[in-house]
């Protein structure tokens, strides 16, 4: 696995990569020799945030944890990273054997909107997804990986643009596009 590192307002010491290195070292079984993991930590106001998103065969796994200590969070992002591998498991193994790139798929952070009046609307972010086809399943699977609300995909069935959202009650929804 190959691990990159992003440091933002800290420096981070070799003590820390190594600690890394361990950690994600348990999940070699898991992904391949092409997995990526980016490690991103950010230090503010005497909290320290870990971020670590690893991509594999068409699979994401993110996690985020702020703590007063850079280890803590870490620990915390792995036990965070071991129980979605784990709620995944038996999916996983089906992907893993049907390999595939994780390049052609990326979930991106959804447009956000301000607090405006009604008429006028502040877009703050912008963000462009490379969708792919892939089952309605596939694609809750992704929404729960990258632990986002929504997931917005190419349905493989349809071939149509689709999102699936996770309603209030715990389940699904899908939303197909009509001109009806």
């Amino acid at each position: 696995m190959k691990i990159t590192y992003t440091a933002r307002k800290v420096n981070l010491r070799d003590n820390f990569k190594e600690r890394v290195e361990k950690k994600l070292a348990k999940f070699k079984k898991i992904f391949s020799d092409d997995a990526v993991a980016n490690v991103v930590v950010t230090l503010e106001k005497n909290r320290q945030t870990v971020e670590i998103t690893i991509r594999d065969n068409r699979m994401v796994y993110r996690a985020e944890s702020t703590q007063p200590e850079m280890n803590d969070a870490l620990d915390r992002v792995i036990d965070i990273l071991t129980r979605q591998i784990r709620k995944n498991k038996t999916r996983l193994e089906k992907r893993i054997k049907t390999g595939g790139s994780l390049d052609d798929l990326t979930a991106e952070l959804p447009v956000e909107a301000a607090d405006e009046p009604e008429d006028e609307y502040k877009v703050l972010r912008k963000k462009q997804v490379f969708v792919k086809p892939i089952t309605i399943d596939e694609a809750i699977l992704e929404m729960n990986m990258v632990n986002h609300d929504f997931f917005m995909f190419i349905n493989a069935e349809t071939d149509e643009m689709n999102v699936v959202y996770k309603r209030a009650d715990g389940n699904y929804g899908v939303l197909e596009p009509t001109t009806e």
